[in-house]
């Protein structure tokens, strides 16, 4: 008896399976998406999943030699930071961002400061020609005679010019433009971006060449494809920014050789991006004191960060006052304004109040509460707050104010940007130079202004 055809569905949109056809996607809500997978591409998801979930006989951890990871430097201090100290010959990187922020202007600089050391780079792209890469080369000045370009789709030719020379890094620009011809469906397709992932890997691990890959992101902002492509790969990296904004941030959101609390941040500038120097100066101006403005310390991985805060409350003829927050957690925000509303008696549910991060950066630690709240307090009361005063702490619902990790760190930036005064819930153990004020609730805060 002829053995039954297996039948699976996959959705073109994030990769979900199913055994039959579905009109709606259950995972990513996409219509009409599921297709029917021939043989062919049956095959290589068996041999995809044997890969990433190969098994084999455990042994005893005594018995296991350590691997001794070697790295070379890109010669640029951010992209090494959030790398881990720099790349690994063999590993394969995914790096993700919305169109336009910077992702091929920055491998290509990347590319020609490696290619400049006297290893062999091989940058490919599929989207723009020789010609065009060279115009921006020019400006980056990556023209490197170990740099060596190739304007190809096909993944079979990529991998015969991996063949042809001793490449040591190589960039795919981008993964969704890639196919291959063992397969029918397009590019961009699941099936398509999973196999091309599957033979860069394996290509990569068996020559041991550096691979970097970049991805584009969906609306959401996670990269697009099947998410088997975070799992096959050893690091994950997030390419952030505003258009309009000249700074750049890379996050680590995956990385088998490093942390990922680091961050690199980028200046755009004429000749491409570079590493930003004097940071701290980018997010905060010392000009004259203005009500619903100060300043705060942040954590960004290793590094402390003095980032100003902005508040606007303005009278709302609206039953439903406005609250907006750019750069700060819209929820915490009302957890905080429900708090004054309740320890401080601030008709606050008459007004419209708003948040600014200024430099386009995005708190996601709850350390900045303190001074959302002074900067709230200042708008609402038309008092300036000074320049040289930050708020560093921890709001908890009962309004009582918490310390935050990190806080002698916090501090000694804060005195080497020239801070005077700062307010936080408690008295550091070592001595710092600049005047501190221990406020353990939000109401005896009040008495500062």
């Amino acid at each position: 008896m002829a053995k039954k055809k297996t039948v699976i569905y996959e959705c073109q949109h994030c990769g979900e399976q199913s055994t039959k056809w579905l009109g709606k996607c259950p995972s990513c809500g996409g219509w009409d998406s599921f297709v029917e997978l021939t043989v062919q591409q049956q095959e290589i998801l068996k041999q995809t999943a044997k890969v990433t979930n190969e098994k084999s006989k455990a042994i005893s951890i005594t018995q296991i030699e350590q691997d001794n990871i070697t790295r070379f430097s890109t010669s640029n201090d951010e992209f090494d930071l959030v790398l881990g100290g720099g790349v690994v010959p063999g590993s394969l990187t995914l790096i993700g961002g919305s169109p336009g922020v910077g992702k091929s202007t920055l491998l290509l600089k990347v590319a020609g400061n490696i290619a400049k050391s006297g290893k062999k780079v091989l940058y490919v792209s599929a989207e723009e020609s020789a010609g065009q890469i060279k115009i921006r080369a020019n400006r980056l000045d990556a023209n490197e005679e170990n740099l060596f370009l190739l304007s190809e789709i096909s993944l079979e030719a990529i991998n015969d010019e991996l063949l042809r020379d001793d490449y040591e890094v190589a960039i795919i620009d981008s993964i969704q433009t890639i196919y291959s011809d063992n397969l029918t469906s397009a590019p961009g397709s699941v099936s398509q971006v999973r196999e091309i992932t599957f033979e860069l890997m394996r290509k990569a691990k068996e020559s041991q060449i550096a691979m970097f890959i970049i991805g584009h992101i969906t609306k959401d902002g996670a990269i697009a494809g099947p998410r088997v492509l975070e799992h096959m790969v050893d690091t994950v990296l997030y390419f952030e920014g505003e258009i309009s904004h000249e700074l750049r941030m890379l996050r680590g959101f995956k990385n088998r050789f490093g942390s990922t609390s680091e961050i690199g941040i980028f200046e755009m500038t004429q000749s491409g991006l570079q590493s930003a120097k004097d940071i701290n100066k980018k997010f905060f101006t010392k000009s004259k004191n203005q009500s619903g403005s100060c300043l705060t310390v942040a954590i960004e991985g290793s590094r402390a960060l003095i980032l100003e805060v902005q508040a606007l409350v303005s009278e709302s003829y609206l039953p439903n006052p406005k609250r907006s927050a750019t750069g700060f957690d819209t929820n915490r925000l009302n957890m905080l304004l429900a708090l004054l509303e309740k320890k401080l008696d601030l008709p606050l549910n008459q007004y419209d109040v708003f948040i600014n991060i200024s430099g386009g950066m995005k708190v996601k630690e709850s350390s900045c509460d303190l001074a959302v709240i002074a900067a709230i307090i200042s708008s609402f009361r038309n008092r300036p707050i000074s320049k040289e005063s930050v708020f560093i702490g921890e709001v908890s619902l009962t309004g009582e104010i918490k310390n935050v990790h990190g806080m002698e760190n916090r501090l000694k930036e804060a005195s080497s940007q020239g801070i005077k005064k700062a307010i936080i819930s408690q008295k550091p153990k070592n001595k710092i130079d600049l005047k501190v004020f221990a406020v353990d609730e939000v109401s005896k805060m009040i008495e500062l202004f």
